[in-house]
């Protein structure tokens, strides 16, 4: 089961209905979200249009942690996931996405890649009084 981004079941400007010339194409069918979580690392990889390959991480225990102020990029174990603005389920559940803010072995993080496409956890070491 897919997403589909096909939209010749809508209707006509005029409230008539659309009947389709031709059936579905592969380059309309999306996927779902991936939600990444803490735990053993696993991946996903997918074929995307044109031969491109999109890595989703499913799971991660690690992150590249970068210190602004020294420029260092460490590898650093993440022991939770604080909070998630992104969505009050995700926060919840402690998924991780973009803009969620992590504890890690070196301090509180925010994540600054988008783990579903980028296939990787970054992130930036911020302060206590960013956190909140």
């Amino acid at each position: 089961m897919s997403v589909w981004h096909g939209d010749l079941h809508k209707r006509k400007p005029t409230g008539g209905k659309r009947r389709p010339y031709r059936g579905k194409r592969k380059f309309e069918q999306g996927s779902f979200p991936v939600e990444t979580v803490l735990g053993e690392p696993k991946r996903k990889i997918e074929r995307g249009k044109g031969g491109n390959v999109k890595a989703k991480v499913l799971s991660e225990k690690y992150a590249c942690v970068t210190d602004l102020k020294t420029g260092k990029t460490e590898k650093a174990e993440i022991l939770r996931v604080v909070k998630n603005p992104a969505n009050v389920d995700y926060n919840r559940r402690g998924v991780i996405t973009k803009g969620a803010i992590i504890e890690t072995s070196l301090g509180l993080a925010r994540v600054t890649s988008r783990p579903g496409q980028n296939g990787v956890i970054n992130a930036v070491l911020i302060g206590e009084e960013e956190a909140s």
